[in-house]
């Protein structure tokens, strides 16, 4: 990826990175175990952001 990247796109990819985080442990806890992961969390192999 080029080093200059315009400003809209670095910030799409900053929201990606914050969003991209897992569900706190006392929310596993809180729900007995039901939610473990987010539904928006993504893995950097297998699903690509749109451009």
């Amino acid at each position: 990826m080029a080093r200059n990247k315009p400003l809209a796109k670095k910030l799409r990819l900053a929201k990606a990175l914050k969003s991209n985080n897992s569900v706190p442990t006392w929310v596993v806890m809180k729900s007995g175990g039901r939610v473990r992961r987010t539904p928006a969390q993504r893995n950097w192999r297998e699903t690509k952001l749109k451009r």
